[in-house]
């Protein structure tokens, strides 16, 4: 049984995204919040595997969620679903620990899919995001310098050629396509990769394909 928080104000929104939900996830238990201060109260109660948090809420915004449940609950993985596109939203969820960041003006069909995709270790971004994402890591053409207690991590050739990839935005199977490697080969690379630079979310991995300067040899 997966545990699935639910946070959004508006009920007919929350209405569709039910029926998503009980689609990608039969097997699950929804939790829902209207509010910023109930969603906490369900973090302090609940033991969740996945949440959907909208940002702008009547009492909040939905990025304090994320952060609370970054920080109580490392293993559930936030989706941020939002009407919000602009870099002063996005960045804050991300860096908070949201795993994903998906439009609410997409498709329902490829909002379903992308949360699917989540099992292959795929972060779901509507590609719109994955291209603000992309463009403003790759745009600091400075590698930004580690701090003298981070350790160097040394990546075989064939991670860094796919942490590249996911960097640009590719999904995992057109990544096996252009590497010639199954799509379950990409997503053990993905899950090394991420374990090797102690980083959660595609974001954090384009700014350390940044810093190691891979942007300027592709």
């Amino acid at each position: 049984m997966k545990n699935i928080l639910l946070l959004e104000d508006l009920p007919e929104i929350r209405s569709w995204l039910k029926v998503l939900i009980n689609q990608v996830f039969p097997d699950s238990q929804i939790h829902e919040a209207a509010r910023v201060h109930d969603a906490l109260a369900l973090v302090t109660a609940v033991k969740f595997q996945l949440a959907l948090v909208d940002l702008g809420l009547p009492d909040g915004s939905g990025v304090d969620v994320v952060a609370a449940l970054r920080e109580a609950q490392s293993e559930c993985q936030s989706v941020v679903v939002t009407i919000h596109d602009d870099d002063d939203h996005l960045f804050p969820a991300l860096q908070a620990g949201a795993f994903g960041y998906l439009l609410k003006e997409q498709a329902r069909e490829l909002i379903a899919e992308q949360l699917k995709r989540m099992s292959q270790g795929e972060p779901p971004l509507s590609p719109s995001i994955a291209r603000r994402v992309i463009s403003h890591f790759a745009a600091q053409t400075r590698p930004q310098e580690r701090p003298q207690n981070m350790p160097h991590v040394a990546l075989t050739d064939r991670e860094n050629e796919v942490l590249l990839r996911v960097a640009k935005g590719y999904t995992l199977p057109e990544i096996g396509v252009q590497l010639n490697l199954s799509r379950h080969t990409i997503a053990d690379y993905v899950k090394q990769i991420y374990r090797k630079l102690n980083v959660s979310s595609r974001a954090e991995a384009a700014l350390e394909a940044q810093r190691l300067g891979l942007f300027r040899r592709s």
